[in-house]
């Protein structure tokens, strides 16, 4: 089965309704992990949904490892795609200032040392990498900031 929606919810053995659908369709298109109130604010308009189904389905597709939560550095979480699904494990990048959550390319951070023999006694179930900085944006916004501080507070 391809991983269409329809495919991924067969697969995993849930019944397809059109939330589970329309939330894993926007999943599948998303360049990037999204929060909860992303999917509502996205399926919103195309869509009658409201936020306590989002949530609930959000973790059902959790439990059935086709998505897989991100701890975001706050409170909440965001979601992504299972690594099954997408076929290969892969950290993520954290803005600390604008809070971009973005999935880093699996050659660039590779993580298949961490499940080696030997490094832990027992099985290794879930591993989560995120790193944590100022993206280009924010860095190029903060060098410009404080260009314009010297600027001002050298009486020019």
């Amino acid at each position: 089965m391809k991983n269409t929606p329809a495919g991924l919810l067969q697969k995993a053995g849930l019944g397809i309704t059109r939330h589970r659908l329309a939330i894993l369709e926007l999943f599948l298109i998303s360049p990037e992990p999204l929060r909860a109130r992303d999917v509502l604010e996205q399926l919103q308009d195309t869509t009658l949904i409201n936020r306590v189904t989002v949530y609930r389905n959000l973790d059902l597709l959790v439990e059935k490892k086709l998505l897989h939560r991100i701890s975001s550095g706050e409170r909440s979480f965001r979601y992504g795609l299972s690594p099954n699904i997408l076929g290969q494990s892969h950290a993520h990048f954290h803005c600390t200032s604008c809070d971009r959550l973005v999935c880093l390319d699996p050659d660039d951070v590779r993580l298949e040392s961490i499940n080696a023999p030997g490094i832990v006694a027992g099985s290794i179930e879930h591993v989560e990498i995120r790193l944590d900085g100022l993206c280009s944006s924010c860095l190029e916004s903060q060098k410009r900031a404080r260009a314009a501080d010297n600027a001002f507070g050298s009486g020019r």
